[in-house]
């Protein structure tokens, strides 16, 4: 079925249809257009979103970056990101193969469909001639006619008439045949001119207009038929990004699952452990030990006791550090400033970044040499002259970077047992007690050497009575004479006996006035809140100075 033969009357009617399928056509480039701008704006939109959550910090420079939820966060980001490029694509796919293809083709089309219609137009217009002409043949042949019957009739009554004259009646008969002869030439001109009429509109309806409305057929045809394709474009477009978009939310679902607390918890650890141990008890300071002591009760006790208790209220505060206000650190090249856990940490990440330098330079140096070789041994390759400037600087640079590796050495050596002193420090109290000094306290060996094998003998046999109720500090009275102030506090880690010469006794966890320090005999000199000062092993006391 075709218009030509079902709709050969429907001029009309075809040309709104036409008219309303280009409109169509129009109006879904305009739909498209607009899905295309708020694909852009949407996509736009999401990546100044990604932008403003992004870090601000280089990757390098920020600590959060090593959590797995922050990982896990920017590479959701990134997938945002990579998802709004997907949907850029989307509007540049539309805008092209939809928005200016179809909008060009509209415009085909509608020039197609104006010449058509004025192809029919002219038809119509030459039919309606056509008709026009016929109309007056048709109209003048009956004027004709009507003069001729008059004619005759004319004659007929002047030949009847008695009274008329020969001359008169040959003068009607004359006219009635003109006017006959006139007529019969009406006539002829009318039935050609119906004949020609008939011709043209068999022609314009039957082969002309067909024709018109076939080819408005097919152009509709073709035009639906391109519309229906842009339908599909616009969800190929889509088709074409969904396996990015697929991977960027499977990059999302595999973002979620790597979020890690326990690593996470780990990281805190390693980010923020300082390596300091843990403060120690604080100890009881007796204010009313003034008024119940009197000046006379012990020679080694201080006068009055107030700046013990100074030293000992000071000592409390600087022991609760975790709780004071933080004072402004100054920057050093050792790290000195840091907590010893995280010096070790910075240290080591200088320390592996000076030995990569100090490779790349000594390759650098190589590959001089090397260089240098050809150019003896080829001379047109270069001048060996001109490397000796880049290799001299090189190998200052190889000098400047192995002192730094033996000074970041060092300090990494240093900060490491500050590490491993104060976990000693931290773990001391559930270990075993480390063994005491070799060596004799620092005052036993002013006796004779006869003195010495003495009590050595006395210390392999029972001591006598008289030895056990001698005091230990027999031999130290002209030490101790004066009181001293101490020079800090000291609690025992464990308990020590002290039944050799010259040290005290104390029990683990007392607190001791620390009176002198260790002079690298392993051995130091402390005082006890109820009387007694002696020596006792310092690795057996955790140590504050005032």
């Amino acid at each position: 079925m075709d218009w030509g033969t079902e709709l050969w009357d429907q001029f009309e009617v075809l040309e709104r249809h036409t008219q309303w399928g280009l409109d169509l056509l129009d109006k879904y480039v305009k739909f498209v257009k607009e899905r295309a701008e708020v694909e852009q704006a949407y996509a736009k939109q999401l990546r100044s979103l990604v932008k403003k959550y992004l870090p601000k910090r280089p990757t390098k420079d920020d600590p959060e970056v090593k959590f797995s939820q922050q990982q896990s966060f920017v590479q959701l980001l990134q997938e945002v990101n990579d998802f709004a490029g997907q949907r850029e694509l989307v509007a540049e796919s539309l805008g092209i193969r939809v928005c200016l293809e179809l909008a060009k083709y509209s415009q085909e089309m509608k020039q197609e469909r104006k010449m058509h219609f004025q192809e029919g137009r002219r038809a119509q217009q030459q039919l309606e001639n056509g008709f026009k002409q016929l109309e007056n043949s048709k109209r003048k042949f009956e004027r004709d006619c009507r003069e001729a019957e008059k004619a005759a009739h004319t004659a007929e009554r002047l030949d009847q008439d008695i009274n008329a004259t020969k001359a008169d009646v040959e003068k009607a008969k004359q006219q009635a045949h003109l006017r006959n002869h006139m007529a019969e030439e009406s006539k002829n001109e009318y039935a050609a001119q119906l004949q020609r009429f008939n011709r043209d509109q068999a022609h314009f309806y039957f082969s002309q207009m067909p024709q018109i409305f076939d080819k408005l057929q097919d152009m509709d045809e073709r035009r639906a038929t391109r519309l229906g394709a842009g339908y599909g474009l616009l969800s190929e477009a889509e088709l074409q990004v969904v396996p990015i978009i697929g991977k960027c939310l499977e990059g999302m679902k595999v973002a979620a699952e790597s979020v890690d607390a326990k690593n996470d918890s780990q990281v805190l650890i390693e980010l923020h452990k300082s390596g300091f141990a843990r403060p120690g008890d604080l100890e009881f300071e007796d204010f009313s030990q003034v008024m119940n002591r009197a000046p006379s009760d012990s020679s080694l006790g201080t006068p009055d006791g107030r700046p013990e208790l100074r030293a000992a209220s000071s000592r409390s505060r600087a022991k609760r550090w975790p709780f004071g206000k933080k004072n402004k650190t100054v920057v050093t090249e050792d790290f000195s400033h840091l907590p010893p856990e995280q010096q070790r940490k910075r240290l080591q990440q200088q320390l592996e970044e000076r030995n990569r330098e100090l490779q790349k330079e000594e390759d650098q140096r190589e590959a001089l040499k090397k260089m240098k070789d050809v150019y003896e041994k080829t001379p047109q390759m270069g001048d060996p002259a001109s490397l000796e400037p880049r290799i001299a600087e090189t190998l200052g640079n190889i000098e400047r970077l192995k002192l730094e590796v033996q000074k970041y050495e060092a300090w990494l050596a240093e900060a490491e047992s500050r590490v491993l002193s104060n976990r000693g420090d931290s773990l001391s109290r559930h270990t075993r007690p480390p063994d005491p000094p070799t060596t004799a306290p620092p005052d036993s060996s002013s006796s004779s050497n006869s003195g010495s094998q003495d009590n050595k003998d006395s210390s392999e046999e029972p001591p006598s009575g008289e030895g056990q109720d001698a005091p230990i500090y027999t031999e130290f009275d002209e030490d101790f004479e004066e009181p001293a102030s101490p020079i800090g506090q000291c609690v025992a880690i464990y308990h020590f006996e002290g039944s050799s010469e010259g040290t005290v006794s104390m029990s683990e966890g007392e607190d001791l006035s620390l009176m002198e320090e260790d002079k690298g005999d392993g051995w130091t000199r402390v005082r006890r809140k109820q009387g007694g000062e002696g020596y006792v092993p310092t690795s057996y006391l955790r140590v504050t100075l005032n």
